[in-house]
């Protein structure tokens, strides 16, 4: 496969082929540049790794690769996104470096472009542990991740102990005597939100808590989701005193449907976030919440990379940081 053959298929010139590739997107029409990134993706083009590495020079520029966004979402709804974002960015810029930014549907997908674009790393987020593993692979440039669990030692991690996130978020608040818990949770699958839901689940059993999969609800980071859940769990019947989240964004938006059912929070229910972004202390009343350092986390994730990026290609990590919990206003004591 080659460029003239991806041209062909496309039904455009090698020329244009080239624009996309290249990130020179003002060249091509919208209609054009997702047709051609389709057609790289089908194929698995790559351009030639060792061609490369005899023409590459160094470009200063580092991608971040969000995954798992639908065509017709916005990587901004989710407050967590930006604030990683926003230090990745700020470690780039002092240490002389641009940042690339690219949300896609599938990790994995966006791997032809990365190596025509010629980065010199890239940080990926939040990537499940068999799509690092491919591009780990695949990948001619350093590479680190962000929250992904995995003990391959080609892979370096930086993340946080979730499970004791989950763990401390129940534990805490059973030690205000709660016993009727409910959790807000994305799909349960792997890596992040499993390690949380196992700890909150294990907290509750050893405290003789009854919490089952009945008392998880699913939600995901858009307002009206997350405000139609907070009704739904006041208005189930099932005696709930207390809820913990998976994020401070549900727990806030949450807190809107739980108003809109004439509950108070605390004195009615309690919530409690995970993640402590600045929001929280803002909010009414100030949110509870399991507190991790996302600064630090990527400020090390970014560091690692350039580590790798500047000769060290001997990094191996996988790092946890630790979690505490932020108490405010959200949790009233039983």
């Amino acid at each position: 496969m080659n460029l003239k053959t991806i041209a062909e298929k496309a039904g455009v010139s090698t020329a244009t082929v080239s624009n996309v590739i290249n990130g020179n997107y003002h060249k091509v029409s919208e209609e054009t540049r997702k047709r051609v990134e389709a057609i790289i993706r089908e194929t698995d083009y790559q351009p030639s790794v060792m061609a490369r590495a005899l023409s590459k020079k160094a470009t200063k520029t580092i991608g971040l690769i969000i995954p798992y966004v639908g065509a017709d979402e916005d990587f901004m709804i989710n407050a967590y996104y930006a604030y990683v974002i926003g230090a990745v960015e700020q470690l780039a810029r002092s240490r002389g470096y641009y940042l690339m930014l690219r949300c896609t549907t599938e990790a994995k997908e966006i791997l032809p472009l990365l190596e025509a674009w010629q980065l010199d790393g890239a940080i990926f987020l939040g990537v499940f542990e068999k799509e690092a593993r491919e591009i780990v692979r695949k990948f001619s440039a350093p590479a680190v991740f962000i929250d992904t669990y995995t003990e391959d030692d080609k892979i370096v991690s930086v993340g946080i102990d979730d499970y004791r996130g989950g763990y401390l978020s129940a534990r805490y608040l059973i030690s205000k005597g709660h016993r009727r818990l409910a959790l807000v949770s994305p799909q349960t699958g792997e890596g992040v939100i499993r390690e949380r839901y196992m700890g909150f689940s294990d907290a509750c059993r050893e405290s003789g808590i009854d919490f089952g999969e009945e008392d998880v609800f699913l939600s995901d980071a858009l307002f009206q989701t997350a405000s139609n859940i907070g009704q739904d769990i006041v208005l189930s019947g099932r005696g709930y005193t207390a809820i913990a989240t998976m994020s401070d964004q549900v727990a806030m938006q949450m807190m809107v449907g739980i108003r809109q059912c004439g509950v108070r929070i605390p004195e009615d229910i309690s919530i409690i976030g995970f993640d402590n972004v600045p929001e929280g202390a803002y909010a009414y009343p100030r949110l509870t919440t399991v507190e991790q350092d996302y600064r630090t986390k990527a400020l090390v994730a970014g560091e690692y990379l350039i580590r790798m990026i500047e000769g060290d290609r001997q990094v191996t990590a996988h790092e946890k940081l630790p979690v505490r919990i932020k108490e405010r206003d959200s949790v009233h004591a039983l």
